[in-house]
């Protein structure tokens, strides 16, 4: 078996093609071959060893939280052979190996069906960098969102960015509203069908937020940047707003005017997954499923890798920033 493990926390040349044994099947388990996988900026947070679970006894590592592939032996009634199937699962590339290998053994409830219409590295792009499901929590689960808010998601070619801005339209906000760090990426996500992107080599965010909100501000922002532009963010929040953080692609650290949280009565909360029950996670899957299914949701692939370019695959995500998300493929 072909599969991209790091034996050490380090640099992007950690992430290394190997040849291991193929996984045991075991009860309840499925055995699935990779066609496409995902790759999120937490597998390079968690390889680069700057989060709480980069332990020694977490290595080595298959790396790799999601992806797409076709059900080949199966110990479940619930997948047969020849299903094409979506793999994802809690901890997958950080404290259980991942999806970054030609075969996965998973258990059954880590698997869900590909819906028809959909080819493998785009179901692959739907996962990568859990942006949908990210957003969908944050709007629903801790802003409370109600159809007519505006939304402000910065970033248009990151997840978090991007898939909150079509989750945003799909539940009804009256303006779904995001950022773009040059000119052509604003006209490429213009062209993509991307109404309100604020280009901010010519503008900054406040005031790209105040003109298209006629000096309102937004209701809700959910923000996987953070670092410079978190003051200009919370500056554009409307009174009794919520801004919810995200990830911190543009820096950890943040200078805001602590005014904008009194005067707005904003409210501010942290996004991690273990906020939520199981069953809580489960359901809006599936109403994202239902999205992907009828066409609302589009997911979007930046570029495609072989996986023996593991370590240039992630490099290209987290320096290069690309419009959409980045992929590989085990069979190459």
């Amino acid at each position: 078996m072909k599969a991209v493990q790091y034996q050490t926390y380090g640099d992007y040349s950690e992430n290394r093609l190997v040849d291991l044994p193929q996984p045991e099947l075991g009860d309840g388990e499925v055995r699935v071959e990779m066609r496409a996988v995902g790759i999120n900026p937490l597998d390079n947070t968690f390889r680069s060893g700057h989060i709480f679970f980069s332990l020694p006894q977490n290595l080595p590592r298959i790396g790799g939280q999601s992806g797409a592939g076709m059900v080949a032996e199966s110990n479940s009634d619930a997948f047969k052979v020849g299903d094409r199937v979506f793999v994802a699962a809690p901890g997958l590339g950080l404290v259980v190996d991942g999806t970054w290998r030609d075969t996965v053994v998973a258990p059954a409830t880590s698997l869900s069906l590909i819906p028809e219409g959909i080819d493998y590295d785009h179901a692959a792009a739907y996962l990568a960098g859990a942006g949908y499901l990210t957003g969908y929590l944050s709007l629903t689960e801790i802003a409370k969102f109600k159809p007519g808010q505006s939304v402000l998601a910065p970033a248009i070619g990151g997840a978090v960015g991007m898939e909150t801005t079509q989750v945003a339209r799909r539940l009804g906000a009256s303006l779904a509203i995001s950022t773009a760090g040059s000119t052509e990426k604003a006209e490429q996500a213009r062209a993509a069908g991307y109404e309100h992107v604020i280009d901010l080599s010519k503008e900054n965010l406040k005031d790209g937020v105040m003109r298209i909100t006629g000096g309102k501000g937004v209701d809700i922002i959910v923000d996987g940047v953070s670092g410079r532009l978190t003051g200009q963010a919370l500056s554009s929040l409307a009174s009794g707003g919520t801004f919810v953080i995200a990830g911190y692609a543009g820096g950890r650290d943040a200078e805001i005017n602590v005014t904008d949280i009194i005067w707005k009565a904003a409210t501010i909360r942290g996004f991690t997954f273990r906020l939520f029950a199981p069953q809580t996670i489960a359901a809006a899957s599936a109403a994202l499923a239902g999205f992907l299914k009828e066409g609302s949701l589009q997911p979007t692939i930046g570029k495609v890798f072989p996986m023996s370019q593991a370590s240039e695959a992630v490099r290209f995500l987290i320096e290069e920033r690309p419009f959409g998300r980045v992929i590989m493929n085990p069979g190459r």
